[in-house]
């Protein structure tokens, strides 16, 4: 697989609003309810840089976003600012494939003149190939939250991790 790692661009907008409304729609692995549309993400993607603490990279296959990873702001107090929230999601064909690592790889090389201390993870339980991805990339268990996302007519768990940059 030649797939090309780098800093997500316009134009890769609505691959990556269709690749992440796969798990609005069909999963627990995130709490948002209701799909977005390009319109709609458009705050979130505006808070990503090509450098500084909060990036965003994909993973391009000739055009095809197979997946992204990236850092944004843990919670807005001036205190946190260094440490920042790890967001990562594959296309759901594209999943065992090493993507994962790879995108993460590449986001702490992109971040490592960054002002970034710690990163952070949360993810609904269970999940075990994310649980893996997170452990083999440094990622340890700091913090478990008991059923505080309802969606699909439950409560859900969430396991956080961290890990120094």
């Amino acid at each position: 697989m030649s797939v090309e790692i780098r800093h997500a661009v316009a134009t890769d907008q609505a691959q990556i609003v269709d690749l992440y409304n796969h798990y609005v729609r069909d999963t627990a692995i995130t709490f948002d309810i209701e799909p977005y549309t390009v319109e709609t993400r458009q705050p979130w993607f505006a808070q990503f840089a090509e450098t500084g603490p909060h990036q965003l990279l994909v993973a391009d296959d000739g055009g095809q976003v197979l997946g992204y990873a990236g850092t944004m702001a843990y919670r807005p107090k001036a205190a946190y600012a260094q440490s920042v929230e790890t967001t990562i999601y594959l296309r759901q064909d594209a999943g065992g494939q090493g993507l994962g690592g790879r995108l993460y790889e590449a986001l702490f090389a992109a971040l490592e003149n960054a002002p970034v201390h710690r990163l952070l993870a949360g993810m609904t339980l269970p999940n075990e190939a994310s649980d893996a991805l997170h452990r083999k990339h440094g990622f340890e268990p700091c913090g478990f939250y008991r059923e505080v996302g309802f969606k699909f007519g439950r409560y859900w768990d969430v396991q956080w991790y961290d890990r120094a940059l």
